[in-house]
């Protein structure tokens, strides 16, 4: 991410966080009151625009979720509701992790 992106994202959220309405101008503003002089000029503007066709809260909440969606259980046709039911529980069970074998296991360790 270069400075302008992350200035421009910082410079959003200050104005989100004080109810100020997010404007390129109020970018802008807020980008050379910190110092950033070597901000693209089209930063401020493509960030206002995001801003305004996007609500910040959403954005903000939804950092991490992306990727892919999670497996849905099929229910067999003629089947009632309680085979779907009974087959969702089915596909939450933990998978057990391998457990790593130490150094103690195989006859020496690291400080012999």
């Amino acid at each position: 991410m270069s400075v302008g992106e992350l200035g421009c994202t910082y410079a959003a959220l200050i104005l989100h966080d004080d109810g100020i309405p997010i404007t390129s101008e109020k970018i802008a503003t807020l980008l050379k009151a910190a110092g950033l002089t070597s901000v693209e000029s089209y930063w401020p503007g493509l960030f206002a625009k995001l801003c305004e066709k996007r609500n910040v809260e959403d954005l903000i909440l939804n950092v991490g979720s992306g990727g892919g969606g999670a497996p849905v259980a099929v229910a067999a046709p003629g089947a009632g509701a309680g085979a779907a039911a009974a087959a969702a529980p089915a596909a939450e069970e933990k998978k057990e992790e391998p457990k790593e074998e130490s150094d103690d296991d195989m006859g020496f360790s690291l400080f012999d």
